[in-house]
């Protein structure tokens, strides 16, 4: 099998890069900073459903990620899950959170409609994490750890 990208997070997201086992989008909502990690590999919807080794790169992923967030936006906090319920393809998010944005301090599902960024906005958002990508490569971010 091949893995495709689900649909929805197709039109949700917007494509930053690739990690060794992930893509990295950008959720289209301006309203926050918000990630999401997809490992490609076909037909899972469970961290389970990966091997050992590959849970672990998925762990050292998200890790970077999260240190990506907390560097480039310098959130309050950051919330990360895996949820699925809606789309069934194995996907974590990573959620930048201020104590002044709209949604603080419930999740950020269901309480307000998303935001699109303007194509300015996504471009900017996307290359400021990029700029992080660039200058912390992330196998140099898994030795130093």
């Amino acid at each position: 099998m091949e893995f495709r990208l689900h649909p929805q997070l197709e039109r949700d997201s917007l494509p930053i890069t690739t990690l060794p086992l992930s893509e990295v989008r950008l959720i289209n909502d301006s309203q926050y900073p918000w990630v999401i990690l997809v490992p490609r590999v076909p037909d899972i919807s469970e961290c389970i459903d990966l091997s050992a080794e590959l849970q672990q790169m998925l762990f050292w992923e998200s890790s970077y990620i999260c240190q990506m967030l907390r560097t480039v936006f310098k959130p309050d906090k950051l919330n990360v899950a895996a949820i699925g319920n809606m789309v069934p393809q194995l996907h974590l998010h990573h959620i930048a959170r201020y104590k002044q944005d709209a949604g603080w301090p419930k999740p950020v599902w269901g309480q307000l409609p998303m935001q699109a960024y303007s194509s300015d906005e996504a471009r900017q958002c996307i290359y400021k994490i990029e700029q992080y990508f660039q200058h912390n490569n992330f196998d140099q971010y898994k030795e130093n750890r």
